[in-house]
């Protein structure tokens, strides 16, 4: 905290006096969290799963007691938000704030339903979302102050998905009408989520089992190097819904004659043109990040390993690879992370995988059944790039050593 001299101090002798500074980024969440607070509909509820609803701001949403709590807190963290300079206050004030708001968010859909109906339904407005929103960037500013290494995001990830693991097991969101959409189809749900998980990963190792080798002839081989690289990105410039539709004629014509094909479950719609898709768009990123990587790999490492007698073999394996290891998997991130995203557009062609959910609740107009297959594929996409955000420091770090 920075003083200035006071006025009313004998002249000679000046007094010093604090002067307040209030965080800029904290003062924004703050008005955040106001509007959030007292403007906005904490939760919605509708009659029924389909119909309208009307929003109840967070005063009406909870009894007194739980409301006045909830409120005191949120507003201790907009002040800490706006008025603390340590980034530790500022992630524990963001934790509590999170910690509040969701637990609330679930016994407000208990208080808010008549007791005995089981048609109403409950689901988080947007005031609970800007809230959300405005704890956790208070939570990511926090964090990038304290600069955390690999192991301390990693720790940090696996708490808060415990927290979330923990309130769902409890029961404490059981009212919403997100986890009644749940309830109802758990079953399909996980199988959705094996299947989304199976076309995200699968289609990622099938371009690296592919992508490395042609990043590799690319890299060895100046004159292939354009070719690929233009052939891939050309790829990339048709949108996914049109390589969908793209890929369905070969791959019918396929499966009718040839019956190997159609053993196989390789049809004209389904996971198989999915799949393929995923395959292709992931592509450019591995090629071009192993051809990077390669790339900048020093002359005089190679030379002094060619001076050590390390055949080209040895050379690649042992040295040129484990250095550039870092961008490639730069590169796989990318690609994990788009094909966690892209999955969801496959249910358009029976592909399957959470998006199933998502263009079923389009079709019925039921925002819930949206947020079921949406919200799991931003947490996954989420989670997939801080694991291997972390997995490229520490091989950077084992580069350096």
């Amino acid at each position: 905290m920075n003083t200035i001299p006071s006025r009313t101090a004998a002249p000679g002798t000046p007094t010093l006096r604090p002067t307040l500074h209030l965080d800029r980024l904290g003062s924004v969440i703050a008005g955040l969290i106001g509007l959030a607070l007292f403007l906005s509909p904490f939760v919605t509820y509708r009659a029924n799963r389909i119909v309208s609803g009307e929003g109840r701001l967070l005063v009406d949403a909870l009894p007194p007691a739980g409301a006045l709590g909830t409120i005191v807190v949120v507003l201790g963290v907009a002040l800490c938000a706006v008025l603390a300079r340590r980034p530790l206050i500022r992630l524990a004030a963001a934790s509590m704030g999170l910690g509040v708001i969701f637990p609330a968010v679930g016994f407000s859909a208990g208080f808010v339903t008549p007791a005995g109906n089981t048609f109403a339904r409950v689901s988080p407005a947007i005031g609970f979302w800007l809230l959300a929103l405005a704890f956790a960037l208070i939570a990511a500013d926090a964090l990038t102050r304290l600069r955390f290494g690999p192991w301390g995001r990693l720790v940090a990830l696996g708490i808060a998905a415990g927290g979330l693991a923990l309130l769902l097991l409890s029961g404490a969101w059981n009212d919403l009408s997100l986890m009644k959409e749940y309830a109802n189809r758990a079953e399909s749900f996980w199988r959705e989520a094996r299947q989304h998980l199976w076309l995200a990963f699968g289609s990622m190792a099938a371009a690296c089992l592919v992508g490395l080798p042609l990043g590799l002839a690319g890299h060895r081989i100046p004159a292939l190097r354009n070719a690929i690289l233009q052939g891939l990105g050309v790829v990339q410039t048709i949108p996914s819904i049109a390589l969908f539709g793209i890929l369905i004629a070969p791959l019918g014509y396929l499966a009718a004659n040839v019956p190997l094909a159609a053993a196989l479950g390789i049809r004209g719609i389904g996971a198989a043109p999915a799949f393929i898709a995923l395959f292709l768009y992931s592509l450019l990123p591995v090629v071009a990040n192993t051809m990077a990587g390669l790339g900048q790999v020093p002359a005089d490492v190679i030379e002094a390993a060619r001076g050590m007698g390390l055949s080209r073999r040895q050379r690649l394996f042992q040295v040129e690879l484990p250095l550039a290891l870092p961008v490639i998997l730069a590169g796989i991130r990318i690609v994990l992370v788009q094909n966690l995203g892209l999955a969801t557009i496959a249910a358009l062609i029976g592909g399957g995988g959470l998006g199933t959910f998502v263009f079923q609740g389009i079709g019925q107009s039921a925002i819930d059944l949206v947020l079921l297959g949406a919200l799991p594929t931003v947490a996954l996409s989420f989670a997939a790039a801080i694991i291997l955000d972390a997995i490229i420091d520490l091989t950077q770090r084992g580069a350096h050593d």
